[in-house]
C-alpha cells in the first residue's frame, strides 16, 4: 500500500517559502531545520507533509503538477493567502462557473483554492 507522505516544493528562498506555507496551511516545521530543506507537518496531525527543498529549478508553465487546496470559505481563504503574499493568476480559459481560483505562492508556484463549502461538489 502507498500513501502520500510529503509533497516537495523546490524553492529559491527557503525562509520566505517556510513563512508562507506554514501560515497558509497551518503547518509547523520539523526541527531542527536544515539550511537547504524543511519538512512541514500539519499541526492537526492530519494530511500529507509539505517539504521545501532549496534548489533553483526552471519554472514551467503550465506546471505539470499543482496543489488543490480545499476551502470551506473560499473568498476568505483567498483574501488571507493574498495577505500572506500569494497572487491570483488570470487564466482566460477558466469557466465562469468554476469552483476554483488559480493562485501562486511568492515564488510563482501555482495552486488552486477550491470551493469545498457544504453543498458544493469538490
Amino acid at each position: 500500500m502507498l500513501t502520500v507522505g510529503s509533497i516537495v516544493i523546490r524553492c529559491s528562498d527557503l525562509e520566505r517559502q517556510l513563512l508562507f506555507w506554514t501560515a497558509a496551511l497551518d503547518y509547523e516545521p520539523r526541527v531542527p531545520l536544515d539550511d537547504d530543506f524543511a519538512l512541514l507537518r500539519p499541526r492537526s496531525g492530519t494530511g500529507p507533509n509539505v517539504s521545501l527543498d532549496l534548489m533553483r529549478a526552471e519554472r514551467v508553465l503550465p506546471p505539470r503538477i499543482h496543489l488543490d487546496l480545499y476551502a470551506d470559505d473560499q473568498a476568505a481563504e483567498v483574501e488571507r493567502l493574498e495577505a500572506l503574499g500569494a497572487q491570483r493568476v488570470h487564466w482566460p480559459k477558466r469557466p465562469p462557473d468554476a469552483d476554483y481560483l488559480i493562485m501562486e505562492d511568492p515564488e510563482g508556484n501555482r495552486f488552486c483554492v477550491v470551493d469545498a463549502s457544504p453543498g458544493v461538489a469538490a
